[in-house]
């Protein structure tokens, strides 16, 4: 890369990621969240655990600081707390929930476990008006929040007036507009606060004066000169699933270096109807990118037979793509570079609050890094993004919208939607079932309005009456979640006709299925990955 360039990217980077702000997490579950508000808010932000050194915390220089919730109490021997370096800044501090009370205890206030304890809906009572709730609630309003808390402060440090109260905690909200310094007993960053967003949004605008720079049309800029400076002429392999993730990493990468870009695109047999010669036909015929088709429908299925335990599926699915991989890719000679579509949330994830490696990691990315065998370096430009972000990167660099929207598929496929034993039979039945359900639902216009949807073939058989003859087929049931974070879900409530209409079609239609059930059941609070 020449100095010209060099330092154009320098001041790319710098306009992106100057004014910014840290995270601080002490263990909530929806902690996450937090930065996809503080993103939303245009706003670039990271996520580091408590256990962060002063130097570090230093080094970040942030505009502000958030503290997060979390499940410990401040009266627990060993309770995590602020470090020194936060308070020596002298930015901007906003607490949530836990970080509301360490900050407190911190400062000289008073928190203590009350019998009154609030978790979910409550209500807030608004005393006054601060910075942080300015044209958000007025004076005299009573506004829903969402709580989740034992412990509650009950002095005030010097400095501290109380903005809002709530039924279970006398300082809901509190400000030391001098020092600009924030607290709230309950989580602004869930949806179930309503105007919680816009508390984030008026701290990192109006009071930490960040001016938002942060864009997909600034990242996709930064993004494709970094490409070009970290790979300069050597050759990059990239692993293509026709997801979101991987088909965004491949396309950006494309357009920084060109035909230094191979795709592998390895079919299982365990994909969607029509999905393989969709990813064919976009990514080689459409975007003219180097790719290479493997069908390995035969090993895969041969390796599933008589297979039935989820966890073997997932391991034996796993094992061979990497096998296959690492086979295609060694016929092109090797690479320098893997890409991958590993997120923002993959990075947390691998390194716990308390600084340890997590259990939650997905087992399909090398956050830590690559096997020594595979010799090559990761190339993983959306590390930085959130998914709601790649979607707009996608959007951004021209990924088509039946891409970028897709509900999320689980890298075993239909394999896990299928209990029991997995056959050529089975997967066909359920392919026809789920292109069914799929089209009637964007038939209905109601495709962006879920999360996630797709039919599981049941592990029983059923006698029925079909006309003027019995039958004994097999059941499938239908699911569909709705969610706006990713964090939690509830059923999606579909009208009795459309249902109605649905599983007519089903039954109809897919010789081999006759009888079809609706799963009412959601998904619990914390589950990220649905499958």
């Amino acid at each position: 890369m020449t100095q010209n360039s060099a330092q154009n990217l320098h001041q790319l980077e710098q306009t992106l990621h100057e004014d910014r702000i840290l995270i601080l997490d002490f263990g909530s579950q929806v902690t996450q969240l937090i930065a996809r508000r503080v993103r939303e808010s245009g706003v670039y932000c990271e996520i580091w655990p408590f256990t962060a050194s002063n130097e570090k915390i230093k080094a970040f220089n942030p505009r502000g600081v958030i503290l997060s919730g979390g499940p410990a109490s401040v009266h627990d021997e060993n309770a995590p707390q602020i470090p020194p370096a936060v308070l020596e800044l002298k930015c901007p501090i906003l607490g949530i929930c836990y970080g509301q009370q360490i900050l407190c205890q911190t400062l000289g206030g008073k928190v203590e476990t009350h019998e009154h304890r609030e978790f979910g809906r409550a209500y807030i009572m608004v005393d006054r008006e601060c910075s942080l709730s300015h044209g958000v609630w007025a004076t005299g309003a009573v506004e829903q929040v969402w709580m989740s808390h034992g412990d509650r402060v009950t002095a005030l440090p010097p400095g501290f007036e109380a903005i809002a109260y709530s039924e279970g905690a006398p300082y809901a909200i509190i400000a030391d507009e001098e020092r600009k310094i924030y607290g709230v007993q309950f989580h602004p960053e869930v949806v179930h606060t309503p105007h919680g967003a816009a508390l984030i949004e008026n701290f990192t605008h109006r009071v930490a004066k960040c001016p938002g720079t942060w864009t997909m049309a600034g990242f996709r800029d930064v993004e494709i000169a970094r490409i070009r400076e970290q790979v300069g002429d050597k050759k990059v392999i990239c692993g293509l699933s026709g997801g979101v993730d991987s088909s965004v990493a491949a396309k950006l990468i494309h357009d920084a270096i060109g035909d230094q870009l191979t795709c592998i695109f390895v079919d299982p047999g365990i994909l969607r109807a029509g999905e393989a010669d969709e990813v064919v036909r976009t990514f080689r015929d459409e975007f003219n990118i180097k790719l290479v088709h493997r069908d390995a429908s035969d090993l895969f299925l041969g390796a599933l037979a008589g297979v039935t335990d989820p966890e073997v599926k997932r391991k034996t699915i796993g094992r061979l793509f990497v096998e296959v991989f690492e086979e295609e890719a060694a016929k092109l000679g090797g690479a320098d570079f893997l890409a991958q579509g590993t997120l923002y949330p993959d990075v947390i994830e691998s390194v716990s609050f308390t600084g340890g490696p997590s259990v939650t990691i997905k087992s399909h990315h090398n956050v830590g890094g690559l096997p020594e065998r595979m010799n090559m370096k990761l190339l993983e430009p959306l590390r930085e993004l959130f998914k709601d972000e790649v979607r707009a990167l996608g959007r951004e660099i021209g990924v088509p919208e039946v891409i970028v929207s897709r509900h999320p598929f689980p890298g075993p496929g239909l394999a896990i939607r299928i209990p029991g034993d997995v056959t050529r039979e089975k997967l066909d039945l359920l392919r026809k079932v789920d292109a069914i359900y799929l089209e009637e639902i964007r038939k209905a216009g109601l495709y962006n309005d879920i999360w996630q949807a797709f039919a599981v073939l049941l592990p029983v058989r059923t006698v029925g009456v079909m006309g003027d003859g019995r039958t004994y087929d097999q059941a499938c049931a239908l699911r569909a979640v709705t969610s706006t974070d990713g964090m939690t879900a509830e059923v999606y409530p579909f009208h009795f006709d459309f249902l109605n209409r649905v599983s007519g079609r089903i039954v109809n239609e897919v010789r081999g299925i006759n009888r079809v059930t609706y799963d009412i059941t959601s998904k619990p609070p914390g589950t990220i990955e649905w499958e």
